[in-house]
């Protein structure tokens, strides 16, 4: 729990991992220091960490690091993921390794690999296949080995894994601090009227469906969050765009986007997978069916990746092709963009 990743949002759901009932003729004691002499491997730092984001709680209330605990105290450290989420069985997954040194790798990520275990992915995802390919990586926040970042499950592209404690360290950093570079790239539905453009908005759960994220005018609430974007070519009831990311909240791309009523192609959390733009004719259904069987997740890509090296100082920028069934689907829309003169315009 030594970095605060911005990319790790805390979910309102927390499961137990440790619980102590206070004994009797405990003398008063700082809360920090009580749970470094009975949780293992933890440090005060740790400790104080999880304080502070809310995770410790004394008789059901959240405490600070400098709460005193008292006999029958009933404590409790509470994270947002399962206590066995920890208990990794290394998989011998294979992974496409973009770059490796001895500080850190990149990951070009499939579609369809969960990143870390968590509601119901216990097995197969990609921290399951770093255990495998690489021993004693450090921990994040949550307690994940090697993860800077992440991206869902089926967003493909680009991820920065650290080798070393100080690589997560200079590397969240440069996430929190806003200076890493990341670009996507995106389908989404409707014309997009402005070549470029700004989506700010704070992003908390949705109120009704808690699977989603959503955009709150209240600055009080959920947590702020900036996407710019750019047009990069228009198939009249869809446009390819370019997001670049200033901060890296769950779901930014794709709440942000569906806030502005562009919501990806093929995103079913949000609405995507529906025929949201065109025309009513059974082949334009056919098509948009055949579209969805080439790509049969939502049309999103972490193309880009930009940071500043943990041990030289080097800025190093890596970039990917687009993966096929992404391709596929843009020449679909490419080929049916030319033929049918689709030109649709938003008011």
């Amino acid at each position: 729990m030594n970095n605060n990743i911005d990319t790790i949002d805390l979910e309102d759901e927390l499961f137990e991992h440790f619980r102590f009932e206070v004994p009797k003729g405990q003398a008063s004691l700082r809360i920090d220091k009580y749970l470094m002499s009975l949780i293992q491997n933890a440090t005060r730092n740790k400790i104080q960490t999880a304080a502070t984001e809310g995770n410790i709680f004394v008789n059901d209330a959240k405490v600070k690091s400098n709460y005193k605990v008292k006999a029958n105290d009933v404590v409790r450290v509470m994270l947002t993921h399962p206590p066995y989420e920890n208990h990794i069985i290394p998989e011998n997954i294979p992974l496409d390794i973009v770059y490796e040194d001895d500080t850190l790798l990149l990951i070009n990520k499939l579609p369809g690999m969960v990143v870390h275990p968590g509601h119901g992915n216990y097995t197969g995802t990609l921290v399951h296949a770093l255990a495998y390919h690489f021993d004693n990586l450090p921990m994040n926040s949550s307690e994940r080995p090697g993860l800077v970042h992440r991206i869902d499950k089926d967003t493909s592209g680009l991820l920065v894994i650290a080798k070393t404690e100080a690589a997560m360290t200079h590397l969240a950093k440069q996430f929190e601090a806003k200076t890493s570079e990341r670009e996507y790239v995106a389908l989404v539905w409707g014309n997009v009227v402005a070549d470029k453009g700004t989506i700010e908005g704070n992003l908390a759960r949705h109120l009704k469906d808690r699977m989603q994220m959503a955009v709150f005018a209240d600055p009080e609430i959920g947590k702020p969050a900036v996407t710019h974007y750019k047009v990069l070519e228009r198939f009249g009831y869809v446009t390819l765009i370019s997001c670049q990311l200033e901060t890296g909240r769950t779901h930014q791309i794709r709440a942000h986007l569906k806030h502005i009523g562009h919501p990806l192609f093929n995103d079913e959390r949000y609405g995507g997978h529906l025929i949201l733009k065109g025309t009513t004719f059974t082949k334009y259904k056919q098509f948009i069916d055949n579209c969805f069987k080439a790509l049969p997740r939502q049309a999103l890509h972490a193309k880009t990746l930009g940071f500043v090296h943990p041990t030289t100082g080097e800025m190093m920028r890596f970039d990917t092709e687009l993966p096929q069934d992404l391709q596929d689907c843009i020449e679909k829309w490419r080929g049916y963009s030319k033929s049918h003169g689709t030109d649709e315009v938003e008011e």
